[in-house]
């Protein structure tokens, strides 16, 4: 067995890439929740890039895209984002602002669950932890 740790990479994670049924209002929700910049944007697909200017984010067009479920009751939620933020009643009355929904249930007290415009999960979680 190979330890992972000290294996040479084949490949590198440069981007992560969301369906969205709506790209503008995706990409412009997340533009707004982690300040980055939209650097390409059509119908079909959107690219942010972040702090480094490297593409961090891209969104994709999915004509028949079926958000995944808050909890996840149907097994369509694949990952969600762990953002860490220095106040999270702040953090999420801006996301709700840029067009969030607060998930229901919340399943703890250290952090809150929202929902993007196009249904995708995301957690605030406290930086300092």
């Amino acid at each position: 067995m190979t330890d992972a740790t000290t294996t040479t990479p084949v490949a590198t994670l440069k981007m992560t890439t969301l369906d969205a049924g709506d790209v503008a209002a995706e990409a412009t929700f997340w533009a707004g929740l982690l300040g980055w910049e939209v650097a390409h944007q059509q119908a079909e697909y959107a690219m942010l890039t972040g702090p480094s200017g490297a593409p961090a984010l891209g969104i994709g067009l999915v004509a028949d895209h079926q958000p995944p479920s808050w909890p996840d009751e149907g097994g369509r939620k694949q990952f969600h984002f762990d953002l860490a933020c220095a106040d999270i009643a702040a953090t999420e009355a801006h996301a709700l602002g840029l067009g969030a929904k607060l998930a229901d249930p919340q399943p703890g007290e250290t952090w809150r669950v929202l929902i993007s415009p196009s249904g995708h999960p995301f957690c605030l979680t406290d930086a300092a932890n």
